[in-house]
């Protein structure tokens, strides 16, 4: 099939706004009439609504997802001689978050097909110090939280969800985020709910939790200008709040948008040996904040694609473990090799609500025609 040459943003963010111009102008309006920039009714509105979203009782809305895990690890009383252990194929900012409060990182290896924490490394890796289990939901794929919360019961541990590019996954229709003892959340512009800047929240069913967490992102006050901990600014603005409140009604059909796309790209490239389409655990629902496949070639693929006018990009092409940041941890290289092995496999295609089907359609037969001429 041939098609005419056509430029494929791996993100389209004015194809939304386009949609829902009208409603975000009308609520940005009662936002500026109000005035009420910090902590405004728009902030108060969205965390009520959102909490609801995820099937929490309580939403404390931050000033970043780094800062949303940075905030649930205090709350939670994890510091300096902990150990929080996570996967090492992650952002950086899910390691950052744990140094942020003086713990230790330890590292694990993630699963060959689903590119979460690989639960069976966790227990070999709990020592004395551990003090909590922070496994991240990649690509909008939950990780197992069922041998995830059964180990960590069994060992005492916390659970800290990094569900920030999982806005709506399920877990044996549990949304994340509410499965673990604390979830976090980023709004940054391109996930499943992106505000129109940073932005992040802590989930979480703990009075207790919420409350510290509520205090340490506003300066450590519980009541103005009495200031009972060490904190932080690290605050929703009000403008924010109000895009959120109007993305957050269309969140479900645009979780349900990108799984149709998700589809159809599984339809047109599974059949292609050197391609290996994402896989979803039976008991998940993915919401393919990433639809990343692994490719044979993966470097010469994407210098075609973008010849061809597709953006593609690569989550992540070094672990965490392998950063100079993290030198200090005296990981080598092939630690984790299931990890390394996909850094340099894995490529992230086009995808977003708006993506249209002639577009998928020309990514794939790009993609096809690259491996018949290689």
């Amino acid at each position: 099939m041939v098609f005419r040459r056509v430029n494929v943003s791996f993100v389209d963010l004015r194809r939304q706004y386009k949609l829902i111009r009208r409603q975000l102008q009308a609520a940005l309006d009662r936002a500026f009439e109000s005035s009420t920039f910090i902590f405004g009714e728009d902030v108060i509105l969205f965390e009520k609504e959102f909490a609801e979203f995820c099937g929490a009782k309580y939403c404390i809305s931050v000033g970043s997802g780094t800062s949303a895990l940075h905030l649930a690890l205090l709350a939670l009383g994890i510091g300096p001689s902990s150990e929080v252990i996570t996967v090492t194929n992650s952002f950086v900012a899910t390691g950052f978050a744990i140094c942020h409060v003086g713990a230790r990182p330890v590292l694990v290896d993630c699963e060959a097909n689903y590119y979460g924490i690989d639960a069976t490394c966790i227990e070999n890796a709990i020592s004395k110090r551990t003090k909590a289990i922070l496994p991240v939901h990649l690509f909008g794929h939950p990780a197992d939280m069922n041998a995830i919360m059964e180990l960590a019961e069994r060992r005492n541990l916390k659970v800290i969800e990094d569900a920030c590019q999982a806005h709506g996954a399920t877990f044996k229709n549990k949304k994340v985020g509410a499965i673990g003892d604390v979830g976090c959340f980023s709004f940054y512009p391109t996930k499943n709910l992106g505000a129109y800047g940073d932005g992040g929240a802590v989930v979480t069913n703990d009075p207790s939790v919420a409350e510290k967490v509520s205090s340490l992102r506003n300066y450590g006050q519980t009541e103005k200008y009495h200031h009972r901990v060490i904190g932080y600014n690290s605050r929703l603005d009000t403008l924010q709040a109000a895009i959120l409140r109007v993305k957050l009604r269309y969140l479900k059909h645009w979780n349900e948008k990108r799984a149709e796309n998700a589809r159809l790209y599984n339809r047109l490239l599974d059949s292609l040996t050197p391609v290996k389409v994402p896989s979803v655990r039976k008991e998940a629902k993915h919401v393919y904040h990433i639809y990343a496949v692994r490719v044979q070639q993966r470097d010469k693929l994407q210098k075609f694609l973008a010849r061809e006018s597709i953006t593609t990009l690569v989550h992540y092409p070094i672990p965490i473990h392998l950063q100079p940041a993290f030198r200090y941890l005296r990981y080598q290289p092939s630690s984790f090799p299931i990890a390394e092995k996909h850094a340099s496999e894995l490529l992230s295609l086009p995808m977003f609500p708006e993506l249209m089907r002639d577009e998928i359609f020309y990514v794939s037969d790009a993609i096809k025609r690259f491996y018949e001429i290689s």
